[in-house]
């Protein structure tokens, strides 16, 4: 079987617009997806460069043999029913390695059709290191090589306001733009860079900040021939992903309209104010796992999809979104329902086996990102406990019942097998000590500890009592016998 390669997708040649630092999965599956429809349907007219802004092996030469060509195949639950997009992206003209190929990546900064700066260097790139030196080739932080590569444009262009460059940073990090400009000044002014460099960055550059959003499963490795066989060539970079994609660009410079993705049908939204958007993912994608997997679990179920086919299960997790946590949001309602439909058919992807286990990790500090902010939000509007959500807490007790603590793990019990609960060691030596104790101490001292929860939830009215009723039914008839009791 042939390799894929441009002679098969009679690739057109673009002005590069697009330096891409980072060529993983998710950034190829989500922003170069998104660039190659915006391409196809004449929005654009861009290609992009991938830049790999690490030292050491990886996969470039595999880019080189199919001419920068690869499949994007999205898979997942699309109007109730199962569906297979599949996309030839052909819009990446190239890929360097900025340490082995310096001289050609440097370049790129000089390049007159330049006009945007993707970034996915995981949340650990954004960062300020004082070590980090501007003769290195390049500097090793992320932040240090945007540094110079920006300032080479800058002397190379005179200054001039026009040539200045949009930084779209995908990292998972909070107000990403802004934490990125931060660094990029900050070794501006380590490295003693002029003023003029200084005023370049405030006014000809944009740093947008983005919550990003798509499940991308990456390179299908039980199932690569299969696909091959279907799409009548070998492909081995290809990647696989989800149907559902959410872009949230935040920016005090409306760049709609050079960078018009939504007009070509992608899920892009520009906006000064992207904390909404991150607190409806939050609170009901984020907060619906949290609130139901360990519940699930105890319930003798292993998987998502699993969950949500498991009638008492999935009726838990939607009264939980649409009766508690949305109620406590502020976005225009049908937004939110639309959001939570979708979440929905996420959870029911028949390609995507998400384990309970893995979602489990690290449940204390989740349950107060992802779902303290909608009990306290609902008692607040209401004047009364969420039940849902207040069953949440207790079922974490429950999951997080054991006294062993072995290999960094505490160990659970389910129908008399084990399982591994894995947090950061002050959580499991507390559960440790205490998940023995009676419903109603354990249920004390868990909820007054600050902690973990930031304050003493024991002061919230009724609370105590209500998690230590359903803590005690979990503990006596069993957890599916709980949620039956309490919610059927």
């Amino acid at each position: 079987m042939e390799l894929l390669n441009a002679a098969k997708t009679g690739k057109k040649e673009r002005p590069i617009k697009v330096l891409q630092f980072g060529e993983g999965n998710f950034l190829r599956a989500f922003v170069d997806y998104f660039i190659d429809i915006a391409n196809e349907q004449g929005k654009f007219d861009g290609d992009i460069v991938l830049v790999k802004p690490i030292d050491g092996a990886g996969i470039l030469n595999m880019f080189h043999d199919q001419d920068c060509q690869y499949t994007v195949c999205l898979r997942g639950m699309v109007d109730g029913e199962p569906k297979v997009i599949k996309r030839v992206v052909t819009s990446v003209a190239d890929v360097v390695d900025a340490y082995d190929e310096y001289g050609k990546y440097s370049e790129y900064a000089k390049l007159d059709t330049l006009r945007y700066i993707v970034s996915n260097t995981t949340e650990a790139g954004i960062v300020f290191d004082d070590s980090d030196k501007f003769e290195s080739e390049p500097p090793k932080t992320y932040p240090g090589k945007l540094c110079k590569f920006l300032y080479t444009r800058y002397k190379h262009f005179n200054g001039a306001a026009d040539k200045g460059l949009v930084m779209l940073p995908v990292e998972l990090i909070d107000d990403n733009g802004i934490h990125l400009k931060e660094c990029v000044v900050r070794f501006a002014k380590l490295w003693n860079l002029e003023d003029g460099f200084l005023t370049w960055l405030d006014e000809a550059c944009v740093f947008t900040s983005t919550l990003v959003d798509r499940i991308v499963t990456g390179y299908p490795r039980d199932d690569a021939e299969e696909l091959w066989k279907e799409f009548g060539y070998r492909d081995n970079i290809v990647v696989t992903a989800e149907p559902f994609g959410l872009w949230v660009i935040e920016s005090a410079k409306d760049i709609s309209k050079e960078f018009p993705l939504p007009d070509a049908g992608c899920p892009v939204i520009f906006t000064d104010n992207q904390k909404p958007y991150k607190q409806r993912k939050v609170r009901i994608l984020n907060g619906a796992h949290t609130s139901f997997v360990l519940a699930s679990y105890l319930a003798g179920n292993d998987y998502v999809r699993e969950s949500m086919e498991d009638e008492l299960i999935g009726d838990f997790m939607h009264r939980t979104i649409y009766d508690e946590v949305i109620p406590t949001l502020d976005l225009p309602k049908q937004d939110l329902l639309d959001f939570a439909e979708a979440v929905d058919g996420r959870f029911k992807n028949p390609y995507i086996k998400h384990a309970l286990l893995a979602i489990s990790l690290n449940s204390v500090s989740k349950w107060r990102a992802r779902c303290m902010p909608s009990l306290l939000g609902y008692v607040e509007r209401k004047g009364e406990l969420p039940k849902h959500l207040t069953f949440s807490i207790a079922a974490l007790m429950a999951f997080y019942t054991g006294s062993e603590i072995r290999e960094k793990a505490l160990i659970g019990h389910r129908d008399g097998q084990e399982y591994n609960i894995v947090d950061d060691m002050a959580v499991l030596e507390f559960f440790a000590a205490n998940s023995a104790k009676t419903s109603a101490e354990f249920v004390q001292a868990y909820l007054g500890n600050t902690d973990f929860h930031g304050q003493d939830l024991t002061q919230v009215a009724g609370l105590a009592d209500a998690v230590t009723g359903y803590l005690e039914d979990i503990r006596t008839l069993g957890m599916r016998k709980a949620i039956e009791k309490n919610f059927s």
